[in-house]
């Protein structure tokens, strides 16, 4: 499940992968991720959108996998691509960062590490996995991850909005 909106000042593409649509590990089992509805408004609609976030109850092994294709990005346009998350309490085993991660179609990775254990909490953060610049007629998808698995430490109080890909400010 995703939502598309051209944004009003630039005339690009814009998108935001909804959670339902993700890759989440362990995500349908209420012992790991139990799923909310939440009213998901934005500046660009005019209506809000009825979502489920799934909120992370206890799991030691943390992976999150989007998907989209290039072709739908506006061309010679630079996005950037985030994960939009919340802590809530009581949150713990955030000390190991994370990874965020793209992946193109060509088998080039950028990755980099985010540190949640000093956000704020009870506020939408955005996570920004890295940036992406499509050219015309490219084709093929971009993986888009967040993950931790290395740290063997048991995480819980993170709610996941989805990942937003918009053109860059």
């Amino acid at each position: 499940m995703q939502k598309y909106w051209v944004d009003e000042r630039t005339r690009n593409n814009c998108f935001m992968l909804f959670p339902r649509g993700l890759s989440i590990t362990w995500s349908e089992d209420p012992r790991f991720w139990t799923w909310e509805p939440l009213k998901e408004g934005s500046s660009d609609a005019d209506t809000d959108t009825q979502i489920e976030v799934p909120s992370l109850q206890n799991v030691c092994w943390l992976e999150i996998h989007g998907k989209l294709e290039l072709s739908y990005l506006t061309p010679g346009v630079t996005y950037e691509v985030l994960f939009e998350v919340m802590l809530i309490d009581p949150a713990y085993g955030w000390s190991v960062p994370v990874n965020l991660q793209l992946k193109f179609p060509d088998g080039t990775i950028q990755q980099r590490k985010e540190n949640l254990e000093e956000k704020i909490r009870m506020k939408w953060l955005e996570l920004k996995a890295g940036e992406v610049k499509t050219q015309q007629g490219q084709k093929g998808e971009i993986e888009i991850s967040m993950f931790e698995y290395d740290g063997g430490l048991w995480k819980r109080g993170l709610l996941i909005k989805g990942i937003k890909i918009l053109p860059k400010q």
